[in-house]
């Protein structure tokens, strides 16, 4: 009874263990979200919109040379995809990546979440439905126990749509009254902080960034700002 007790426990800490994580965000200086990560076993990495859609997939490699420079090498394991038999909103996509499972919202769901990923291994996304705020509709509102939330039409007009928070990290922008030449642009993400050249400044500077760091880790999470 004991050893198969400990096999148990053996195995759901081999589960945790390769349980598949949000392992990097991309965004622009203006807040715009060019990719999501998930990182899953045997360093796969795939890459993902905001509204769920897979883009990439591979192995994650750096450069030593270049600093921050990362690019994503061709995965030669198991990849399988759903066939012209599979329901239609997901028919095409891929299923399988090595180990790891990939599901999709069908026909028989919510319009706004038809082929949208549905769960990528252990992990299951969540959406904001056609009744949320005409700003978020779509867009993920939660990837595993990570929920994500974006500014509404109810915020600032320069941040309406743009990433809000990922878990307990919050990320703000310049407002709409701020200089010109930055409202609307990164201003911090949890305690990082990013600053511009403004208007008053000389002319071939402005809007340029002034201090801040293109990569962050926080939470566990890389954030990756161009």
């Amino acid at each position: 009874m004991k050893k198969i007790l400990f096999a148990v426990v053996l195995n759901i800490l081999f589960a945790s263990a390769f349980a598949q994580k949000i392992s990097k965000i991309t965004m622009s200086q203006a807040g715009e979200i060019e990719s999501m990560y998930l990182l899953l076993d045997d360093n796969i990495t795939v890459n993902f919109t905001k509204d769920g859609t897979i883009t990439a997939w591979g192995v994650e490699t750096y450069s030593d040379r270049i600093t921050n420079y990362s690019r994503l090498e061709n995965y030669p394991g198991r990849v399988e995809y759903y066939s012209s038999n599979d329901n239609e909103a997901f028919r095409g996509k891929v299923k399988f990546i090595g180990r790891t499972a990939i599901t999709y919202y069908g026909t028989y769901d919510k319009e706004e979440y038809r082929g949208k990923i549905k769960s990528i291994g252990s992990t299951n996304f969540e959406y904001y439905s056609a009744f949320d705020d005409e700003a978020v509709k779509g867009k993920i509102k939660s990837i595993g126990a990570s929920t994500i939330t974006w500014y509404t039409n109810f915020d600032n007009e320069a941040y309406r749509g743009k990433l809000k928070s990922v878990g307990s990290t919050n990320i703000t922008y310049y407002a709409s009254f701020d200089d010109k030449a930055i409202k609307g642009k990164l201003k911090s993400i949890d305690g990082a902080s990013y600053v511009y050249y403004t208007s008053l400044e000389k002319a071939e500077y402005k809007g340029l960034l002034k201090s801040g760091n293109q990569l962050q880790t926080i939470n566990g999470i890389k954030y990756f700002v161009r």
